[in-house]
């Protein structure tokens, strides 16, 4: 059986990057390997736009499941720099689930959307035999601005800090105690610490944050394979290298113990809602300051510098030590396990 999870570099070179359609010239950024959002430029004006599933989880209740949802699908432009605007959805929902239930999940949205200034432009609305939580539909997100204000996501530049919020493992900790509590021995505190961690797997206002105060050069989500495959994804994307220390990152309450039990490396592991930012150190301490201020944690992890040879191109080097981009995401399998493991 394939691994779980986002298919890998060699399936997307061998049958998804050669067949791409037209060539045409508006297309500033196409599909490439970690990045999160493609770029069209209409005279001046760009549009970042990106699609995901939508996931909606129904153990999280029906508000939390949405603003989950619309965070996941919402991300991928907001580390564009620009403002998130526009919202396509589609849903394909399973026969069980009710009216009230949807009412719930659409407010939710509905509402968050209000607030970050998103307008619901299109969409598609059907129940269907099959479909099944929590893959429930697709979204398409897009923000609008000035050309010059975007963050490209290959910008890193040699000199730049590189911060990381919130740290490794905040997602696949506050999910997975969250959905499989009983399968945690853990006190009372310490599963509430853990658990906490979900409300953390959200980016899109720090993103505007950070956007928000300049200097900004590269933003990526660590999602899939973690914080390791970002920092490889940012590097690799800018031809560069990055030198990191992993005791100035911060690690937030319940992950480390989370991560130990499940027997998976946290910084290989799926962080939704975690930022890697290449900031101007003449903008670091402001960028920093903006983040906390918000009560988000943040590091500085370490510099971009310039690869000593061609072929050090995209390397990573964390605690004195090179990277790779992990194969695989752990988390997957942890998830696999711990619902077996509730079944039985």
């Amino acid at each position: 059986m394939a691994d779980l999870g986002k298919v890998d570099r060699d399936f997307l070179d061998q049958y998804v990057f050669p067949r791409l359609g037209r060539d045409r010239d508006d297309v500033a950024i196409g599909p490439t390997h970690g990045v999160d959002f493609g770029l069209i430029d209409l005279d001046g004006t760009a549009v970042a736009i990106a699609t995901d599933p939508v996931s909606v989880i129904p153990d999280l209740g029906f508000e939390r499941a949405g603003r989950f949802a619309l965070d996941f699908v919402l991300a991928d432009v907001a580390v564009s720099g620009l403002t998130p605007s526009h919202l396509a959805i589609s849903f394909t929902l399973p026969p069980e689930f009710t009216d009230e239930e949807f009412a719930t999940l659409w407010g939710t949205i509905h509402s968050e959307a209000d607030d970050l200034g998103i307008s619901i432009v299109t969409g598609h609305t059907a129940r269907y035999a099959e479909c099944s939580f929590p893959w429930i539909g697709g979204a398409t997100a897009l923000a609008v601005g000035p050309r010059d204000d975007v963050i490209r996501p290959d910008g890193a530049r040699i000199g730049d800090d590189v911060l990381v919020t919130k740290g490794p493992a905040v997602e696949t900790t506050g999910l997975l105690t969250t959905l499989f509590p009983d399968q945690f021995d853990f006190d009372a505190d310490t599963l509430a610490a853990a658990q906490a961690r979900l409300d953390e797997a959200a980016c899109v206002r720090e993103a505007m944050t950070a956007a928000a105060v300049g200097g900004v050069t590269a933003m990526h989500d660590a999602t899939e394979c973690g914080l390791f495959g970002a920092f490889v994804e940012v590097a690799t994307g800018a031809g560069v290298r990055l030198d990191l220390q992993t005791g100035e990152i911060p690690v937030r309450p319940g992950v480390s113990r989370t991560c130990e039990v499940l027997g998976i490396d946290p910084w290989t592991a799926t962080t939704g809602g975690t930022l890697v930012l290449a900031v101007d150190p003449d903008q670091t301490s402001a960028v920093v300051d903006a983040l906390e201020a918000e009560g988000v944690p943040v590091g500085v992890a370490g510099t971009v510098q310039s690869p000593a040879k061609a072929d050090e191109r995209g390397t990573v080097v964390v605690d004195g030590e090179p990277i790779d981009h992990p194969d695989v995401d752990p988390s997957w399998a942890a998830y696999e396990e711990l619902a077996r493991a509730s079944e039985a």
